[in-house]
């Protein structure tokens, strides 16, 4: 089914390394749905830290020339190709940043990405794989389910995607306020782990306190966290780490036994070495994550529903500013998500 699709619609455009000055917006004649394909009409956006990689020329995965940017958008389904049978017009949906990746462990056949390898969501018209898409949570708004598909899913990954999970009781620790770390804030108090939260500001402690934090050091007053973390855990160790920040020795060090890490990335672009034999003294796993399956977000989604968990925005602005919300997500230290409206 095709419904009459606009006759033009406005996108952006960007060459990897190309920096915020190279993001152009470009209007465009859309195509029709081909067979399993979706057209979604974008109603928002959301910046994650990939995204800045992605300008930088730092991303590690393949960038096409002149690609549409953004892996994590949301919107309304407006017209279905031929053999569409899981969405209809109207339904209202994100994507999954890997379209391919349906369940399982990640494989190479699942590597092609939106916003990267494939057009993504910074465009008023999306055509998507009917597999790639997830129902948005009925509580949530446009602009909220934007914020799901890359920083939420990676964190519900980093919980849940080892095959033990967070257990109840159990200490989790998040590194820094960035969106992985916020949503892994949320997402631990609702599995019902004690949380605690590291920032350098001052004004971020409290704001991580009523978003779930059970404790918050802040690094710079304490840049031996690490020691401050095992303290807080009477000697013992923080049972499961989320490390944003490329801090893999001090999250080495505060980490229980058998415990394990979600290596997430460095968000500072710095990579400290680590000495292996800090591996064998705690015996924990280190797990490097690459975002998430489709069935991890749709599992996520439900807990998102069943918890009425509602995602952190930062600031929202309109779809002729996307460059401003760049400049505003790489210097500003949001908390929360920025987001791009476009409708």
């Amino acid at each position: 089914m095709t419904a009459a699709l606009p006759s033009v619609v406005r996108s952006y455009h960007l060459t990897k390394g190309g920096g915020i000055d190279g993001l152009s917006q470009r209007t465009r004649t859309p195509r029709a749905p081909g067979e399993g394909e979706v057209a979604v009409a974008v109603h928002a956006t959301s910046l994650s830290f990939r995204e800045l990689l992605v300008l930088r020329g730092q991303y590690v995965l393949p960038v096409k020339p002149d690609v549409i940017p953004v892996s994590d958008g949301a919107g309304q389904v407006v017209a279905v190709g031929p053999d569409v049978r899981r969405v209809r017009p109207g339904d209202r949906v994100t994507a999954a940043l890997f379209p391919k990746w349906l369940d399982g462990p990640l494989e190479p056949a699942y590597l092609p990405q939106l916003g990267g390898s494939l057009d993504g969501m910074l465009t008023e018209l999306a055509i998507l794989p009917e597999d790639a898409l997830v129902p948005i949570p009925e509580h949530l708004s446009y602009a909220e389910a934007a914020t799901l598909p890359c920083a939420a899913v990676t964190a519900w990954n980093a919980l849940t995607g080892d095959g033990r999970g967070v257990q109840r009781g159990q200490t989790v620790l998040a590194t820094g306020s960035g969106g992985v770390s916020l949503f892994t804030v949320q997402f631990a108090k609702l599995l019902g782990a004690r949380v605690i939260a590291t920032t350098s500001r001052a004004d971020k402690e409290q704001r991580l306190r009523d978003l779930g934090a059970d404790e918050v050091v802040n690094y710079r007053d304490t840049p031996d966290w690490h020691a401050t973390a095992r303290e807080l855990t009477s000697g013992r160790g923080v049972d499961r780490i989320v490390d944003t920040a490329g801090v893999l020795e001090q999250s080495l060090k505060a980490v229980a036994i058998d415990g394990h890490i979600a290596f997430v990335g460095s968000l500072s672009g710095n990579w400290q070495p680590v000495d292996p034999r800090l591996l064998f003294s705690v015996a924990a796993t280190v797990r490097a994550l690459a975002v998430g399956s489709r069935a991890q977000f749709i599992c996520m989604n439900d807990a998102i529903t069943t918890h009425r968990l509602r995602p952190v925005i930062d600031r929202v602005f309109r779809f002729e500013e996307a460059a401003a919300a760049y400049q505003y997500y790489e210097s500003a230290g949001p908390f929360g998500k920025a987001i791009i409206k476009i409708r």
